[in-house]
């Protein structure tokens, strides 16, 4: 099985061979982030439409997780164009966090169709690195379609923690490897050097569960799912809450 998994592999690379040489000269990170973005604003328009039911579902409890005030301090992290705006409690302030620039002008687009939400700012920061949030500064922080492209799961989960006041809670949905005896996972290893190059560093065969059972949080509500979407690849999912 693997030397069968190599030599796919190995014919992948051949096709993709200026995608690779791109990116040992140091030009495909640019390009990536720059197209990016056009690629996502299409995508989270799909993936919403399928994923709606279990997004009102894991988002249905955030005002519980409000501060003394009531109003319900919230912290995205790795934004994107604001897909999950919608999901949001009427009055939520909401503060982004995205490591590419590019993602700004979508965002202003979705803060405009989204007028419940009282936006604070967008910070371009990688969420390993969050050091312009305060500690304990925040009531929720939400990732969606995260954990598979960081570099460092475990440090953005400290990160995740540090930001959290306690009692603070850190929602989460991602796509995460499947079962390793099924033709998903074969198929996930087989893609995943190219697929990891073509979406910004995303990676197919993370078990992000396992990042999340080891992390520091009081409690955690984890689900494993087959999500109702077109791209096979993808369908394993996780998702739930975990609480400070």
């Amino acid at each position: 099985m693997e030397l069968t998994i190599f030599i796919l592999r190995l014919a992948i690379y051949i096709l993709t061979l200026p995608m690779y040489l791109l990116n040992f000269l140091g030009l495909w990170s640019w390009i990536c982030k720059k197209w990016f973005p056009y690629f996502l604003v299409r995508f989270t328009v799909i993936y919403n439409e399928q994923m709606a039911s279990k997004k009102r579902e894991l988002f249905s409890n955030l005002q519980e997780f409000a501060g003394p005030s009531g109003k319900l301090s919230l912290l995205e992290v790795g934004c994107g164009t604001g897909a999950n705006f919608k999901f949001y409690p009427p009055g939520c302030r909401v503060t982004c966090i995205d490591p590419n620039p590019n993602f700004e002008k979508f965002l202003i687009k979705s803060i405009a169709e989204n007028r419940h939400l009282q936006f604070e700012r967008f910070v371009v920061a990688a969420g390993e690195n969050m050091h312009q949030v305060a500690d304990g500064s925040v009531d929720v922080v939400v990732c969606t379609l995260v954990l598979c492209s960081v570099k460092n799961q475990e440090r953005i989960l400290r990160e995740v923690c540090r930001v959290l006041r306690p009692g603070g809670a850190f929602y989460f949905m991602e796509h995460v490897a499947a079962e390793r005896s099924t033709w998903n996972y074969f198929w996930q290893q087989v893609l995943d050097p190219a697929w990891h190059l073509l979406f910004d560093g995303c990676k197919l065969t993370r078990e992000s569960w396992k990042a999340l059972e080891r992390a520091s949080f009081s409690k955690l509500k984890l689900q494993h799912i087959q999500a109702p979407l077109s791209w096979e690849l993808v369908r394993p999912h996780i998702y739930g809450y975990a609480v400070k």
